[in-house]
């Protein structure tokens, strides 16, 4: 009884040390980004995708419809009444992309008029240019760490998500942060055309110069032909028809 008491306690402590440890950071994100399905035995089917640095993510679930209407949250996405808050471990990993991606994701919330509701299997996956091995290992000692924190949403981080609720990512921030990765890749599409364009440039270059070279000998062997037909009426008539033979040699005589 002794030992289960010192084991017992001993974990007890390994907990409190670990959320003394682990401070999570919280993110918002307005209701019209996420995609709910019709309501299937009180709850509801959904999807976060958020895939602009500093976030790669997708994250789906089932919440639960309140007092089981199936209206109450699909409205709510056009009312501004719902929003998602994201629980990660401020830990990033460099994408392939060159940017970082805070990829310490852990948890998520649905909220509905400010109030939490519930959610049943949660998954989150990585996208890419932010789900290589290293990011993996990172997401998957989050996953880890947030598991001993124990329920987040009430009471403990409540100023924090309040705090996060105020100033949601929604869909024009969310075009903004995208368009803001534009310019690179324009840049190296427009360099590969250039490239191109300049490659078709010189196979038109090469061709006009060809034919230029080509165009005077063939002139030549023009001028040759008909010389050779006027000055010489004992041609070997290579070029004409047995009919034109015999009458030519008729004509002879």
């Amino acid at each position: 009884m002794k030992k289960f008491l010192a084991l017992l306690l001993l974990a007890f402590a390994v907990v409190c040390s670990a959320q003394d440890n682990i401070k999570p950071e919280f993110q918002a994100f307005a209701g019209a980004l996420v995609k709910l399905k019709k309501m299937e035995q009180g709850f509801h089917k959904f999807m976060l995708k958020v895939d602009a640095a500093p976030w790669a993510f997708q994250a789906t679930g089932e919440v639960a419809a309140p007092a089981g209407d199936a209206d109450v949250l699909i409205n709510a996405l056009f009312d501004g009444e719902l929003y998602a808050v994201l629980a990660y471990v401020p830990n990033v990993a460099q994408g392939s992309d060159g940017k970082e991606y805070n990829v310490g994701l852990f948890d998520i919330m649905l909220y509905y008029e400010d109030e939490p509701t519930k959610i049943r299997n949660l998954k989150f996956k990585l996208l890419p240019p932010a789900n290589d091995e290293w990011a993996q290992g990172i997401f998957k000692d989050a996953q880890e760490s947030g598991s001993l924190l124990g329920q987040i949403w009430k009471g403990k981080y409540d100023r924090d998500i309040v705090k996060a609720s105020a100033n949601p990512i929604d869909k024009a921030q969310l075009k903004r942060m995208q368009n803001a990765q534009k310019p690179a890749e324009e840049f190296v599409e427009k360099k590969t055309g250039s490239a191109e364009k300049s490659s078709s440039k010189d196979r038109r270059s090469r061709m006009v110069s060809n034919d230029d070279d080509e165009k005077p000998v063939k002139k030549k062997k023009k001028k040759k032909k008909i010389s050779s037909a006027d000055d010489d009426d004992d041609d070997d008539d290579s070029g004409l028809s047995e009919k034109e033979k015999r009458r030519k040699k008729m004509l002879r005589r």
